[in-house]
């Protein structure tokens, strides 16, 4: 018996265990059919079988699996938001007016003035958020959290409570994130080094080495580490990973980009460095491009982009043509820094295309195909192909096609995780 996106029934069966191995019963697998779907559109519907969190060829012999109606529903990839803050978000919370802010510092300042504004704690609100962000269609965020002497570590380790909670529904990796700087602010390397000895966080991060932490803030005694040194230090001690946000354009921009690029190759870890937003890489093309492009692809340095403008958002399908990966994120959401933001990372890979100007269905495509691919590259996780053997992580949606979806932008009707439903028509279900 089934029901249009139920499930009735066991979730399996099988004969019990006799003699002496009957109190070592074997746990028959889970496994759930999910009927008449479109895997990215296709003409042909087909069945996807979920096994233990996989996705199958065939339901195994003797097991009663639980059904779910998907009606020629489209079958999509679940997302992969490479870089957002949940930790600054007021997603929920009672309207805050922003004041106007035209500098670096001035956005840093808003930030701790909203963390005071806020009243629900930093896990509460990065729950709801991330929650929400799974009934868009997300499997997996990597987080960057603030660390900064107005903060302490209460960001890293409400986010490390959230993942938690979250365990088996969203994967989250945490990146522990100067946003005050290391130079230009005293104390925050020693909390860097805190959280990168904590074990809760999964990479260090970092800020513009050569512009806003490149010389101390007015007031301090400068005395603060060369950034990039630190970073790769404890990088390379505690075996974490780095992200590291680079705003700056031109060469100073471009010269940490290739700094970056140099020591990762001298510390061997090709591969486990990203550096978001690159607003430097956007102004190349041509041969200094291409040239960029083979150095980062030589050094395993990867890339993240938020498409926040028509000429910040990076040449994706040129830095990908020569082996960069490149994911795509949410960036903040109804933070101090704007008031928009959504967490929907479908959406995101819609104003992708709008800042890019994909019209073709091939371009379209790509946007889509960033958002599902090019993050789980940058986190190491595995490919979600809707084939055998892919994890059983998917969206349905009623739709046409794969670009028609990208611009209409339909509801996520349901999604899956590891072969379990985990929201229905926008509501978390977990």
């Amino acid at each position: 018996m089934t029901t249009p996106f139920g499930t009735t029934g066991p979730a399996a069966t099988g004969a019990a265990a006799t003699g002496p191995a009957a109190a070592a019963a074997v746990t028959p697998p889970s496994v759930t059919v999910f009927r008449d779907v479109r895997p990215y559109g296709t003409d042909r519907a087909v069945d996807l079988i979920a096994v233990d969190g996989l996705l199958a060829e065939r339901v195994p012999d003797g097991v009663v699996p639980e059904v779910v109606e998907g009606g020629g529903r489209i079958a999509l990839p679940t997302l992969v938001d490479a870089h957002i803050h949940p930790d600054k978000t007021a997603w929920g919370e009672p309207w805050y007016s922003r004041r106007p802010a035209g500098s670096l510092p001035e956005y840093v300042q808003g930030d701790v003035d909203l963390h005071r504004h806020q009243r629900t704690s930093v896990a509460d609100r990065a729950h709801r958020l991330l929650s929400h962000a799974v009934t868009r269609g997300t499997r997996a965020v990597r987080a960057h959290v603030d660390v900064a002497p107005a903060f302490g570590l209460a960001g890293v380790t409400g986010l490390a409570e959230v993942r938690e909670r979250l365990a088996g529904v969203l994967d989250v990796q945490l990146v522990a994130f100067p946003q005050h700087g290391v130079r230009r602010m005293p104390g925050a390397g020693a909390l860097l080094a805190r959280a990168a000895a904590s074990g809760l966080v999964d990479a260090i991060g970092g800020i513009d080495p050569a512009g806003f932490d490149g010389v101390p803030a007015e007031g301090t005694d400068g005395e603060g580490p060369a950034q990039l040194e630190l970073l790769f230090g404890l990088a390379e001690q505690h075996g974490l990973r780095l992200d590291i946000h680079l705003h700056d354009r031109g060469e100073r921009g471009l010269g940490p980009l290739r700094d970056i690029a140099a020591r990762t190759r001298a510390a061997g870890l090709a591969g486990r460095v990203v550096v978001s937003h690159a607003f430097c890489v956007p102004e190349l093309t041509g041969a200094p491009l291409a040239d960029l492009a083979a150095e980062l692809a030589e050094s395993g340095v990867g890339l993240t982009t938020v498409a926040p403008s028509a000429h910040q958002v990076l040449p994706f399908r040129t830095l990908r043509a020569h082996g960069v990966r490149v994911g795509l994120g949410s960036d903040g959401v109804r933070d101090s820094w704007s008031p928009y933001g959504n967490a929907d990372l479908l959406h995101r890979a819609h104003l992708l295309g709008w800042t890019t100007d994909a019209r073709t269905d091939e371009q379209l495509a790509d946007c889509f195909a960033l958002a599902a691919d090019g993050g789980a590259e940058l986190l190491d996780l595995p490919a979600a192909t809707l084939e055998p053997g892919s994890p059983a992580d998917f969206m349905l949606v009623t739709g046409e096609c794969l670009p028609q979806v990208v611009v209409d932008l339909p509801t996520r009707e349901l999604v899956v995780r590891a072969g379990r439903v985990v929201a229905r028509d926008g509501r978390f279900t977990g």
